[in-house]
């Protein structure tokens, strides 16, 4: 596919860093994920992204695509929902997707956390992701 150059002004791209994964998303995979999307046109497939950090736990069958973590905020009544893609990636509920999962957990929360320590399995909220990297590791 050929590559076009635009310009965009300051506000615009604070914008697009505000939606990207740092290190990962560039600026047009931002643009493609929030224009294209509402368009009904496919996203960045899964073939066209290296896998996430969670790939490892679903070729340990550890996870599966589409299974769901949370993270509660009982004093803020709040419950942040995150859907294992086949990838290796989590997808929040606004539709965008990181390939780790603290930067997902604080683009939930607004502040910088440890999403292996917080996210836990929907379907069995006592297993922390944590746990989950210990089997894999072979601690437990």
């Amino acid at each position: 596919m050929p590559k076009r150059s635009i310009e965009i002004d300051d506000e615009v791209f604070e914008f697009l860093q505000s939606r990207s994964e740092p290190l990962v998303d560039t600026p047009n995979d931002v643009l493609r994920r929030l224009l294209l999307r509402d368009a009904g046109l496919p996203a960045k497939s899964a073939e066209d992204r290296r896998p996430g950090d969670l790939m490892p736990f679903i070729t340990a069958g550890l996870l599966e695509a589409g299974d769901k973590l949370i993270h509660v905020q009982p004093r803020r009544g709040l419950t942040h929902e995150a859907t294992v893609t086949a990838d290796g990636w989590l997808e929040i509920e606004d539709g965008r997707a990181f390939s780790k999962p603290s930067p997902a957990l604080k683009a939930q929360t607004g502040v910088d956390i440890n999403g292996y320590g917080k996210y836990v399995l929907k379907k069995n909220p006592e297993v922390r992701l944590q746990d989950l990297r210990e089997q894999l590791r072979g601690g437990a």
